[in-house]
């Protein structure tokens, strides 16, 4: 079975995909920054109440991690949408979006850089080569080029910012993922609506309002609750190498509902990402590394990293903060919560 990781970060792959064609019909009714900040606010409204309807994992944010979400936040939900939308305003469409695969170049560059994360030559080639498929489905088409226009460059800096919020967000993954999502998609889209209005984005009808809520919900919502699962167990590089086959994804489910053409340009990039997919899943990361005593709190099960109870072990998964002792030992792993250790 595929990693638990793997599988959060290509749900969230999934449902953001699959978000993209049916939030195309509602453009001409709320326009592109009113769709964005009525999006984000579903996604918070909607997790909020299900985080009211079904039981969290126990573990909440400490004052350590409010900076890292503050800054998520302001980043990813609050800068990075604004720049995609003075882009947008003097670039094309096609334009955007290519420019917007940035996304998880700038996710890994930070994340092996800065965050000192893993990166092995095959996770390296399964991501360039995932970058190369998002690159081949929406290069555009006959002679448009990409100069360095400040629309151009208004674009890359929103993939920046972005690249900072998947960073950002991971530092606090332990957390309960409902309870980030939740958090963002409300502060994140109460901020852009505002804006929208301010900028003189008319109200559109209730009926269109609730369309975007409800797509917000699961296509961004969900999708980031997922997203981050798969931060916390995977690392920011691997999760954005699997989140960015959400335009081939998308596109795929534009031509299997909307009976778009099937080009030659989506075959190349469904074999391009299939590879770079097939590299990740077939990583194998081994090596004998050093446990720093630490203290946190998470869901967890009683594996060999967290014997804390002296023999009385509780079955099953459970949050509590606890202290993790020094040890020593070698089993494959991810740059998860408890590998993050120099290489």
């Amino acid at each position: 079975m595929p990693h638990k990781g793997v599988i959060a970060a290509l749900v969230a792959a999934l449902l953001f995909g699959a978000s993209t064609p049916l939030a195309k019909g509602l453009l001409d009714s709320l326009g592109p920054w009113l769709l964005a900040g009525s999006l984000y606010l579903g996604s918070g409204l909607g997790l909020a109440a299900l985080r009211l309807l079904i039981p969290g994992t126990g573990v909440r944010l400490v004052r350590s991690d409010w900076p890292w979400l503050a800054g998520a936040v302001l980043s990813g939900g609050v800068i990075a949408p604004v720049l995609l939308m003075v882009g947008l305003a003097g670039s094309t469409a096609a334009t955007a979006s290519l420019l917007l695969n940035a996304e998880a170049v700038f996710t890994a560059v930070l994340a092996w850089m800065v965050f000192k994360e893993n990166a092995d030559r095959r996770i390296v080639i399964g991501m360039l080569a995932i970058v190369a498929g998002a690159v081949a489905l929406s290069w555009p088409g006959g002679a448009a080029a990409i100069d360095a226009s400040w629309p151009s460059l208004a674009v890359l800096a929103a993939c920046l910012c972005w690249g900072i919020d998947n960073n950002l967000t991971r530092k606090v993954s332990l957390a309960d993922p409902l309870r980030i999502a939740a958090l963002k998609g409300l502060v994140a889209g109460s901020v852009n609506v505002a804006l929208a209005v301010a900028a003189g984005a008319s109200v559109p009808q209730p009926g269109a309002l609730a369309l975007a809520a409800g797509l917000g919900f699961v296509g961004y919502g969900l999708s980031l609750a997922a997203f981050v699962i798969g931060l916390r167990e995977l690392g920011a590089a691997r999760t954005g190498a699997y989140f960015s086959t959400a335009p081939f994804i998308g596109a795929l489910l534009a031509v299997l509902w909307f009976e778009e053409p099937l080009t030659p340009r989506l075959i190349a990039a469904g074999l391009l990402m299939g590879l770079g997919v097939w590299l990740h899943l077939t990583e194998r990361h081994d090596h004998r590394h050093e446990h720093e005593a630490f203290e946190h709190d998470h869901v967890h099960t009683h594996d060999d990293h967290h014997r804390h109870h002296d023999g009385n072990e509780p079955a099953g998964f459970h949050a509590h903060s606890h202290r993790h002792l020094p040890m020593s030992h070698s089993h494959p792993h991810f740059p998860d919560a408890h590998h993050r250790h120099g290489h």
